[in-house]
């Protein structure tokens, strides 16, 4: 089911739209300063006709204002992939997102501007609250929490900093203080959730697959969800494989139409193998996370997957067990239970549960999977294994770590397992990984460590680099 993408543009014109659109899916909430000063004019330009087609090829809402573009996402599964970033580029933890959501209500009760100080002693009064959250403006980790969450606002013209030092004050609130403007325009469209959300039983609910083949639904409009959400999926993630899939979104997936939408959408290669598709982004134009990227955590994870990838393709005697992998269903599932424990067991959320919710939310977790996901095994790899590949190679490309994962060889095959996870690379299972196909990309990978020494001082030596001696391709 082929849509017209990108009906009124001409060719002339068409890569300044695929930016646009790329601006808008890799930013879902512009401003006149974020991401930078330029991108809200180049989506406004197209405003009309992004709006059509986010909304035909992916079931997207573009809402559009003077000082804002807001995209509204159509969300199929849960992703951890696009969090909230500190000052320092750490993502989020739960007590930021809290602070975050906190200052968001406490701001719609100031007026044109509001001091740090003055709105921290708000956040802590509702956050006293919460039980196991608070917020003690004495302690510096909590200040610093806080002026995250402010400073996240700020970057997206939220917040403008009319006087003095966020930064300062989280230093020293008795000598310093910042005075924010506040603007009601963008505060708005920063929180615009497509649920009610005083009525969320389960996470689940929020997601928009779990009505999307509702039997009340004609038999085209099934079709035309179908077909979006395998654009979604191919769009949103590294690759899209067909055993993960349900039958009918294996045959939107497999549908010449997707490739060729998705390419005149974005700019982007639609590369398509025996086991799935992905959307090729070698330039790192639409991509939230690069791979192979930067830093310890990447480049470990880029020579372990190598390291997998090459166990992963034994035969004979030395093949490694082949073991099925959880489908996205019940993955999602598991997912979906454990944030579901965190929910609160009383007042509306329990009145809620009580009136069909949960069972709304089971629908969205029970989906036929196609006769190859139940055969489709992959090659399983201990965690021991594991741990003894990471610890060979800190051992020898440790000189280009970072001190605090360098130290500590679990920490950092944790947060090499997550990455390789979120990548589509493997799927983590007790007590090890599965490798799936797309490993075999880096199945080759090798590296070097190169120090670079200062000829002022030959004796002392900068800290050494690791850089991937391969020209990888970026597969998402």
């Amino acid at each position: 089911m082929s849509t017209r993408v990108a009906e009124h543009v001409s060719a002339l014109e068409l890569a300044d739209y695929q930016k646009a659109v790329r601006l808008v899916l890799r930013h879902p909430l512009i401003t006149t300063v974020y991401p930078d000063s330029g991108a809200l004019v180049t989506v406004r330009r197209w405003a009309d006709q992004l709006r059509t087609d986010l909304m035909e090829v992916l079931g997207y809402r573009l809402i559009t204002t003077a000082d804002t573009a807001r995209l509204q996402r159509a969300q199929d599964q849960l992703d951890a992939t696009r969090p909230a970033l500190t000052r320092s580029g750490r993502p989020f933890d739960r007590r930021r997102y809290a602070y975050l959501a906190l200052t968001l209500a406490a701001l719609g009760r100031h007026g044109a501007q509001a001091a740090l100080g003055e709105l921290a002693d708000a956040v802590a009064a509702d956050a006293a609250r919460i039980d196991g959250l608070g917020l003690d403006t004495a302690r510096k980790h909590d200040r610093d929490a806080f002026v995250d969450a402010v400073t996240w606002l700020t970057e997206r013209g939220a917040l403008r900093l009319a006087d003095g030092s966020a930064t300062s004050w989280a230093t020293d609130p008795e000598r310093a203080e910042a005075l924010y403007d506040i603007d009601r325009e963008v505060l708005t469209a920063v929180h615009q959730p497509t649920r009610v959300l005083q009525h969320v039983a389960s996470v689940t609910v929020l997601l928009d697959s779990a009505g999307a083949r509702s039997l009340s639904e004609g038999r085209r409009a099934q079709r035309l969800s179908a077909a979006r959400r395998a654009r979604r999926l191919v769009l949103e993630h590294p690759v899209a494989y067909y055993a993960d899939s349900d039958p009918e979104l294996a045959g939107q997936l497999r549908a010449p139409a997707l490739a060729e939408d998705l390419t005149r959408l974005t700019g982007l290669t639609v590369e398509r193998r025996a086991e799935g598709i992905a959307l090729v982004d070698t330039s790192g134009r639409l991509s939230d996370t690069r791979f192979p990227g930067g830093g310890t955590v990447a480049q470990a994870a880029l020579l372990l997957g190598a390291r997998i990838s090459q166990v992963a393709a034994r035969t004979g005697r030395h093949a490694p067990e082949l073991l099925p992998a959880p489908t996205a269903a019940e993955r999602l599932a598991d997912r979906a239970g454990r944030i579901d424990l965190a929910l609160p067991a009383q007042g509306v959320f329990a009145d809620a549960a009580t009136d069909g919710g949960g069972e709304e939310a089971g629908a969205g977790g029970e989906r036929s999977v196609d006769t190859a996901a139940a055969q489709a095994r992959y090659p399983f790899v201990t965690i021991s294994w594991l741990r003894g590949r990471t610890k060979d190679i800190t051992e020898q490309y440790g000189a280009g770590f970072a001190a605090e994962l360098r130290g500590d060889t679990d920490r950092l095959l944790e947060q090499v397992l997550d990455l390789l996870a979120a990548m589509s690379l493997v799927v983590r299972v007790e007590g090890g990984v599965l490798a799936l196909p797309l490993l075999a990309r880096y199945r080759g990978v090798t590296a070097e460590v190169k120090t670079r020494t200062r000829p002022r001082t030959p004796e002392a030596a900068a800290p050494a680099a690791l850089f991937p001696a391969d020209d990888v391709k970026d597969p998402a």
